[in-house]
């Protein structure tokens, strides 16, 4: 009999209250707010509690930010939705980049709403943790790349919607050139002049009279950094 890897370990070790421990939370995120029922049956699918050490599984379906190591954290449940909500906007995602991979949960969200997702991230560590995760889940619609996230990819790239997962002083603006026409870049944006470091989600849409933009919840983001890791 083989053993199980430190994954299957973690998806086996909440036993069988995983699946309701996870409708709990959808239901949660339904009372907060949460509409999209195609973002809620995605939060519902994916296992939240391989994304974190086993330490940390009892608290995997909290409604708070967990820490992955290297300073970095994995989002909260209704952020994630939050997000995903605003990227979907109602209507089927062929493609999604999501900027800030992490430990990858965010990733697996997007990957059950949209056809193709590319996912960056500026830490090596985070993207062989990442990788792992997703291929636990054999999730095989998801492209990774370490790489610099804050800056123009270099890739030939057209997608429906942007996720950056990383606190911005500015919109990042040599992404908006991979936005295809009325797609939307959903980020965490501190607001100009706010001593304090408020962030809030702001939606930017790529509309035929150029960028629409909206300003919605107040968020707290590990900060959006440069250069690899």
């Amino acid at each position: 009999m083989g053993t199980l890897g430190g994954d299957d370990r973690k998806r086996t070790g909440i036993g069988m209250t995983s699946a309701r421990t996870r409708a709990r939370m959808v239901e949660r995120l339904r009372e907060q707010g949460i509409a999209d029922e195609v973002v809620l049956a995605a939060l519902n699918s994916v296992p939240r509690h391989i994304f974190v050490d086993e330490a940390l599984a009892s608290r995997a379906y909290d409604d708070a930010p967990l820490p992955i190591g290297l300073g970095q954290t994995i989002s909260q449940p209704w952020v994630v939705a939050r997000m995903t909500e605003l990227a979907r906007n109602g209507t089927d995602l062929d493609s999604a980049l999501e900027i800030g991979t992490g430990c990858g949960y965010q990733t697996a969200v997007l990957a059950h709403v949209a056809r193709h997702v590319y996912s960056v991230e500026r830490i090596g560590a985070l993207v062989a943790k990442a990788r792992r995760h997703l291929q636990s889940l054999k999730l095989k619609n998801v492209a990774l790349k370490h790489g610099d996230g804050s800056h123009d990819l270099g890739e030939a790239l057209a997608v429906d919607a942007i996720v950056i997962t990383a606190g911005a002083t500015h919109v990042p603006t040599a992404l908006l050139r991979y936005l295809k026409p009325g797609g939307r870049m959903v980020l965490p944006l501190a607001q100009a002049g706010d001593e304090r470091g408020v962030q809030r989600l702001t939606v930017l849409e790529a509309t035929a009279g150029g960028l629409k933009e909206q300003t919605l919840d107040a968020v707290r983001f590990v900060p959006l950094l440069s250069g690899l890791a």
